[in-house]
């Protein structure tokens, strides 16, 4: 039977450490970046370049990630990743090359595969095996507040302490910190197979080969990837968008703030109202908030209601995505692999990722007006939701049961 109390410690030592890794190893190169071109003489394309780089290892290092965390838990394989991203913290505080700069992004990159959201979702599949949805939505509830953390936190240290200090402080709360708590996390050889309550998804436990050779699979790793790449583009051109509409930047920023506010209550929402909506559904409403959001800023930009409907549906969409995305390919392929095939499927999402903002400043610099750029995120949204209506709704395999063979646990 779960142990409760457990379950709870899972939970708590999570939230916390998410907040860490988010804030320190994604959120805080925003705030950093100035300084460091500045002090360094480095180009933009360089210093984003890098962190683009560091998502493009951590896609790449997420499918054998998951398979540790299936086979050992998270206790090894999440403290593994602080240790890495605390030392390609430190380093980066150090760096004074283009080379050893790129070589510490490597490092945080596979840190983030090892101990971002992924990870901590397949840990708690393993260790709640009744109640993993609201162990997820809860985590995502708390890893929302990262930015609201990190942003002023990080633009305070730089200034007391300044950008070198200030990423190796982070990396030794990492190593000091964030480390110890991962190893108080469960461990050890995959539990026996519990019952599935009695309204959990019919859908049986796919290994990782099957789940590749489904074709719903790579629709819905499609969608994901697609949706992360507008999330990723918007969060480096969202301002000097708005202002192209003709929009004050004291107004924009504002109005841009809804965003951050509008993810948590997003995530409360999913939590409070549709707990007991099958996930598939959530997402349809999700994926469909995009467009929506998208349609309202290319069509009526010029009126700040406009932008104002934008920033909610987009804050919402993103909020409840994240939950989405660690609940729905357990509801598809089942629980016995989680960790193997939801690493496989964030893979594309983190290259996208990192491709968003390349991406977005080619299209910039061939048209400065924002409705070429608009118009371009639209149509890759409504693609990206046919793709995702298209894999939840197709026939699932119950051929073999809930429980998995025994052969499930290999990919």
């Amino acid at each position: 039977m779960p142990n409760p109390q457990s379950q709870w410690k899972t939970l708590g030592i999570l939230s916390f450490t998410m907040i860490v890794a988010w804030g320190s190893l994604y959120y805080a190169i925003a705030i950093l970046a100035p300084d460091i071109q500045r002090e360094l003489g480095w180009r933009a394309e360089v210093v984003f370049g890098a962190f683009s780089w560091s998502l493009l290892i951590a896609g790449l290092a997420s499918t054998p990630a998951g398979m540790l965390i299936d086979r050992f838990g998270g206790r090894w394989v999440m403290s593994a990743g602080s240790l890495l991203s605390g030392a390609g913290l430190i380093l980066l505080g150090m760096t004074h090359g283009v080379a050893l700069y790129f070589a510490a992004w490597t490092l945080v990159g596979l840190g983030m595969a090892l101990c971002l959201y992924e990870a901590a979702f397949a840990t708690i599949i393993r260790e709640f095996p009744h109640n993993a949805r609201q162990g997820i939505s809860t985590l995502t509830l708390f890893g929302g507040f990262a930015s609201t953390v990190f942003w002023p936190l990080t633009l305070q240290l730089k200034t007391m302490i300044g950008w070198r200090e200030t990423w190796m402080l982070y990396g030794v709360v990492h190593l000091l910190l964030c480390a110890p708590l991962h190893a108080l996390l469960a461990g050890g050889r995959r539990r026996a197979s519990v019952a599935a309550p009695a309204h959990a998804d019919t859908a049986r436990n796919y290994s990782l080969r099957e789940a590749l050779r489904d074709p719903a699979f790579w629709k819905l790793a499609f969608a994901f990837a697609a949706n992360m790449f507008i999330f990723s583009a918007l969060s480096m051109q969202l301002i000097p968008m708005l202002q192209q509409f003709g929009h004050p930047v004291a107004t924009v920023v504002l109005l841009a703030a809804l965003i951050g506010p509008m993810q948590v209550l997003g995530r409360i929402g999913e939590m409070r109202f549709a707990r007991h909506t099958p996930p598939q559904t959530v997402g349809k409403l999700t994926f469909a908030a995009l467009p929506a959001a998208l349609l309202a800023l290319l069509f009526l930009g010029a009126h700040q209601w406009a932008v104002a409907a934008f920033c909610v549906l987009y804050g919402l969409s993103n909020g409840i995505l994240t939950i989405v995305r660690g609940t729905v390919p357990q509801a598809m392929f089942g629980r016995e692999n989680y960790g193997a095939i939801s690493g496989a499927m964030a893979g594309p999402g983190m290259i996208a990722k990192a491709a968003g903002p390349l991406a977005v400043a080619a299209i910039v610099e061939l048209s400065p007006s924002p409705h070429l750029l608009l118009g371009a995120l639209l149509a890759i949204a409504l693609v990206s939701f046919g793709f995702y209506v298209a894999a939840v709704n197709a026939p699932r395999g119950v051929e073999r049961g809930r429980t998995s063979r025994t052969d499930a646990s290999m990919p």
